[in-house]
Formats: structure tokens, sequence, C-alpha cells
């Protein structure tokens, strides 16, 4: 299925020189939401998987269903202020600004494998931070996925020799 095709190019959002990937065009199609899904189950399924960390926010909409059919735990990763009890967290630097991650302490136990998944890698500060936090509880990172790369910035040097696999690039 040709996604790029779905999805909406914004330009100077959310500030002047950046052009925006709106996937939720792509999303809110019943047949390309299935197709993403099935695609990401093809590249992980009996890979071991025992969590599947999704970051806030669009990460949510593609780790869920996976981790539902990989028969593995959902883990949310978190701006700061957002989870309850306990957590890890880290800094990273983002294509236009700085933020936080949080993670609960709790959420992975030593020697789980972990799939990261996210909708974008960019400049892979907000996947690298991820990485760190999984690292720091003792996760194993199994792989990092992508619904949308942009090739040109390079993101997947910040992400440690892990495995990357993106549906869509851009370059």
């Amino acid at each position: 299925m040709d996604y790029k095709s779905f999805i909406r190019e914004v330009p100077d959002f959310p500030k002047p020189g950046i052009l925006f990937y709106d996937i939720t065009t792509l999303l809110k199609d019943p047949k390309c939401l299935r197709s993403i899904i099935d695609d990401l189950i093809k590249q992980y399924e009996g890979a071991g998987i025992t969590k599947v960390v999704g970051m806030e926010s669009r990460g949510f909409i593609l780790a869920s269903p996976l981790a539902y059919h990989l028969n593995a735990g959902f883990v949310p990763v978190r701006k700061p202020g957002k989870l309850p009890s306990d957590v890890f967290e880290v800094q990273y630097d983002l294509e236009y600004g700085s933020n936080s991650l949080s993670i609960h302490r709790d959420a992975i136990q030593q020697g789980e494998k972990v799939l990261i998944l996210d909708d974008l890698l960019a400049t892979g500060g907000t996947a690298a931070a991820t990485i760190h936090l999984i690292h720091q509880l003792g996760g194993v990172i199994a792989g990092v996925g992508f619904l949308v790369e942009l090739d040109g910035l390079s993101g997947r040097k910040k992400l440690d020799g892990c495995a990357v696999h993106s549906l869509i690039h851009y370059t």
C-alpha cells in the first residue's frame, strides 16, 4: 500500500521551516491502519518480545495493538508528571526544542525483550532517550520501529546500534 499518498504534509508546523507529516489522515483510513499494524506484526512476530514501549502520544497508537497481537505488555513512556508512581526521567533534544520523558521504575524487568515503537524518527532524540530509559531498567532492546523516518536527518545514528525498522521513508 502506498502509505505516503495518505499522509498530509503541513508546512511551517509547529514552527516556520518545519514540514510536518500528519499521520492522522493515514490512521483514519481503516484499510491503512490495518495494513500498518499487519506490516509491523510481520516484522516482529516470533521475536520473543515481552514488552512493547510506545512514546507519548502517537507511539501509543502503534504500540498498543502490536503488544496485544504479540501477547506482550504495553508500557507507556510519558512526559514528566503524567505517571503516578516512581519513575526514571531523561531530558533530550528535539528537532525544534527539548523535552523530557519518564517511565515507571517497575515497568520492565531485568532481561526482558523490549520493542520500542513511535510514529516518527527525525533527529532520533526521543527514541535515544527511550532507549536510555529501558537500559536503566535492565531491558534488552529487540528493535525500534517507526511509521515514518526522515532519512535526511540521520536519526538512526543516535540509536545505539539498535535494529531499526521504518515503514515509510522520506529523503
